[in-house]
């Protein structure tokens, strides 16, 4: 349940005017952001969050129960803030971002909306949109490897090996046969072709077949 004070709350029943919102990024270096779509800078936890920077709130999805939820931000590139050069560096990948709604008459009247980092970042021309996933979305992370028979590297990347520029047009589809028939990397193949499936458990004996575990 969301904490809201009573000074805003009030506001927010009345539909007064004079309410924003802001936006603080803290990048992976430390380095930390601030932004409004107010007409003027305001302070926010130390943080000057500048105006006149074009962001605006995008949309919100929230679910019930572990579902990690997603929002956007939608914002422009600025020589003094946000740059394409720190953009193409990465430094925004992974991004913690905090959205609150204020207001601006009196930021102490303010509460969070959401939090999140930045999972994808897509640039426009000068416009510039953060894909933003909740905190649970941290519950849905693989970490390390799971086996399997097919392969978990991507097709040319450095675990698969393969030139994909060698093989233009090409796909994968992550089987043993097409990795060492199609593309002769079976010394890279990242899967486990000889696991046994389930099928394993229902297996008998049958009359006038090999038995030399060659189906496995």
């Amino acid at each position: 349940m969301r904490a809201v004070p009573p000074g805003l709350a009030d506001r927010l029943e009345s539909g007064a005017a004079g309410l924003c919102h802001a936006w603080i990024l803290t990048r992976a270096d430390g380095e930390r952001l601030g932004f409004t779509d107010h007409d003027r800078d305001l302070s926010l936890d130390g943080v000057t969050c500048r105006a006149n920077a074009g962001w605006t709130a995008g949309a919100v999805e929230a679910a019930a129960g572990f579902a990690p939820g997603q929002a956007t931000a939608l914002g422009g590139l600025d020589a003094a803030a946000l740059t394409e050069v720190d953009l193409a560096a990465g430094l925004y990948d992974g991004a913690q971002v905090a959205c609150w709604r204020l207001d601006w008459t009196d930021p102490a009247l303010r509460t969070v909306l959401w939090r999140g980092r930045v999972a994808r970042v897509r640039q426009t021309g000068g416009a510039v949109t953060l894909e933003i996933e909740g905190p649970l979305a941290g519950l849905e992370t693989v970490v390390g490897r799971t086996y399997g028979r097919l392969c978990d590297a991507a097709f040319g990347d450095g675990r698969c090996g393969v030139d994909a520029s060698a093989h233009p047009g090409a796909t994968c589809d992550k089987r043993w046969s097409t990795c060492r028939d199609s593309f002769a990397n079976s010394l890279n193949f990242r899967g486990f072709p000889s696991l046994i499936g389930e099928d394993f458990l229902t297996l008998y004996p049958v009359e006038g077949e090999r038995h030399d575990g060659g189906r496995r």
